[in-house]
């Protein structure tokens, strides 16, 4: 079990697809995470409303996506996503 005691953080990102992209590797090899997920769009909304969108906001990058994993298999992990 992964807890804020033993965990370290092996990644942030805000693609979609960089996060599916690392938690395929990690179920490969076996290897315990978990995702914490932050949205930026609604903490930056104000009074502008949801169909609106701010000049230059990428709403790409609207979800930030904050890997964990065990510290014991950090060095694996790291090693592994990067190669």
């Amino acid at each position: 079990m992964i807890t804020i005691f033993n965990r370290k953080e092996l990644a942030i990102t805000y693609s979609m697809k960089e996060q599916a992209r690392i938690r395929d590797i990690l179920t490969a090899e076996g290897i315990d995470y978990i995702i914490d997920t932050k949205g930026t769009v609604m903490r930056n909304m104000g009074a502008r409303g949801p169909a609106i969108q701010q000049f230059g906001e990428n709403i790409t990058a609207s979800t930030e996506y904050r890997i964990y994993v065990l510290k014991k298999d950090y060095d694996k992990a790291s090693h592994l996503i990067h190669t």
